[in-house]
């Protein structure tokens, strides 16, 4: 009788345990989907964000910056290109965090690129600025101005600066790009106290 009432107990036992274990599938399965559809629809907002801004960069040739979207606070100033990597990138007004989920922005306060100055880019490290780390000393970059003039400058420097070193960003008696995105690029959390900084002088 003892052994049939250890098998009567256990039954329940089992049961219950096939059941948490379909809840917790159903809900692993639930969460997977919706990472997956919000991985999806991010891909999609930032195609759809790509298209529209080409299209106003397309329609600010004529030297007027044009907002790709109505409530944007933002617009394309200049088109970057690495031949090399095959990067090729439309650098935005304003390097705020709503910029740069977009792509890279030019550094307010610092030479528009293309001009005399230091013309200072960010970008987020793991997107738009994840090339950074396979640029060499001496790689041609392109950049083209709303009046459709390029400009090439070539690499002259990496370094891994603290976020405090305002010289990134101060003022040049050369034509420069200077490009600096977080460090480093496999961290786990963004931010983070330091800068990965490339400075590439015009030819």
């Amino acid at each position: 009788m003892s052994t049939v009432a250890v098998r009567a107990g256990s039954r329940p036992l089992a049961g219950a345990d096939v059941r948490l274990d379909r809840i917790l599938l159903a809900v692993f399965v639930g969460i997977a989907v919706w990472h997956g559809s919000r991985a999806a629809w991010i891909e999609l907002k930032a195609e759809i964000a790509q298209r529209l801004m080409l299209r106003a960069w397309s329609r600010s040739q004529d030297g007027e910056g044009v907002r790709p979207w109505p409530w944007a606070d933002t617009h394309p100033i200049a088109r970057l290109t690495v031949p090399r990597l095959g990067v090729d990138q439309l650098v935005l007004a304003g390097a705020s965090g709503r910029t740069l989920a977009f792509g890279p922005g030019h550094l307010a306060g610092t030479a528009l690129p293309g001009s005399p100055g230091n013309a200072v880019i960010s970008g987020h490290r793991d997107t738009h600025f994840a090339f950074l780390r396979e640029l060499r000393i001496s790689d041609p970059l392109v950049v083209e101005g709303r009046d459709g003039r390029r400009h090439r400058y070539a690499v002259q420097s990496t370094e891994v600066v603290d976020r405090s070193q305002l010289r990134v960003a101060a003022t040049t008696g050369d034509a420069r790009l200077t490009l600096v995105t977080c460090y480093p690029f496999d961290a786990l959390r963004p931010g983070g106290p330091l800068r990965y900084v490339v400075v590439a002088r015009a030819e």
